[in-house]
């Protein structure tokens, strides 16, 4: 295992930064502030939402204001949710660019965060985030605690078997370490072998780790540890600690991260995933959400999500409802 690198002040306070984002509570990143990120920015962001950002600050600029409730789309919609005008849903906050708190520590932002409230606006009702954990979202949502959940979700073909899932961005693994671990490209998990690799706990990342655990015993090789996280701010500080040689984690959280903060770099993409609204198996709600998420599509208001956010190319050209897992 490689030592960590010499660290200095600014590097401290970035990775401060990034880990209050992500510590603050471990709540929802779903239905709405949008205007979070930098309230004020007007209809359509501006020069706000495309202006660049200085290390360590979240991009500003409201893009989501002017969108207007879509008549077809709300028709989709069950009876019950039509009249009671609201949808509960659990989220859960991770980091940037997907779900994080503002300085306020309670303002939610990021691409979930305004994707959802963009749906809701064009399904003509009021979606109540409530806080949850990332692993305890997709239970709840068959026990009906919650109508539909945001954690940036990868469909893979394990969950399709229980969960019902509306895509909206294009997503996946990756992996990032410290700048002088002389890691390269990992297109094979026996290259982790004898390493400590940190992950969020009851992610797909968890899993794809965990079964493929004897791939180094085959190899006769040493096994990987597999170290599991609640908070994204924990997984970065046992990198940056030396407690651990690599993480495995979502590409736009890798890749927002890596920018953010001095002495890492990321590896590469590992297997790419569309992710999506999640909502129990068979639910009725799916079809509207689909209709919404296509309409934003249409009128370009995901095209500047995505833009404020840098994340423009894991766009999707049309909105499905659980597809296959990607290969």
């Amino acid at each position: 295992m490689s030592a960590p690198p010499p660290r200095s002040a600014h590097r401290y306070a970035l990775l401060a930064l990034l880990t209050a984002s992500a510590l603050v509570s471990l709540t929802a990143c779903g239905s709405g502030d949008p205007s979070g990120p930098g309230a004020g920015g007007g209809a359509g962001g501006g020069a706000a939402a495309g202006a660049e950002k200085k290390a360590g600050q979240l991009p500003t600029g409201n893009v989501v204001s002017g969108v207007r409730k879509d008549a077809a789309a709300a028709r989709l919609l069950p009876e019950r949710v039509r009249k009671a005008g609201r949808l509960t849903l659990g989220g859960a906050i991770g980091a940037p660019p997907t779900a994080t708190y503002l300085a306020d520590g309670k303002t939610a932002a990021g691409v979930d965060v305004e994707i959802t409230e963009a749906v809701a606006k064009v399904l003509g009702i009021r979606i109540d985030r409530q806080e949850a954990s990332f692993e305890a979202i997709l239970p709840a949502l068959g026990s009906g605690k919650y109508d539909v959940g945001t954690g940036n979700f990868g469909v893979t073909d394990e969950r399709r078997k229980t969960i019902d899932f509306v895509t909206y961005i294009n997503d996946g693994q990756g992996f990032a370490t410290r700048a002088d671990e002389k890691l390269a490209k990992i297109t094979d998990l026996t290259q982790l072998c004898g390493k400590n690799i940190g992950t969020g706990a009851g992610t797909t990342f968890e899993v794809t780790l965990e079964q493929n655990k004897s791939l180094c015993e085959k190899a006769g090789k040493k096994p990987y540890s597999v170290k599991t996280y609640s908070e994204q701010g924990a997984i970065w500080g046992s990198l940056q600690q030396g407690r651990t040689d690599v993480v495995m984690s979502t590409i736009n959280g890798l890749r927002y991260a890596v920018d953010q903060q001095e002495g890492l770099k990321f590896l590469n993409e590992y297997h790419r995933l569309d992710v999506g609204f999640a909502f129990k198996k068979g639910s009725d709600l799916t079809p509207a959400f689909q209709k919404a998420v296509n309409a934003l599509i249409a009128d370009g208001t995901y095209a500047r999500i995505l833009k404020k956010w840098g994340v423009s190319a894991s766009a999707l050209t049309t909105s499905r409802i659980s597809p296959p897992e990607l290969h």
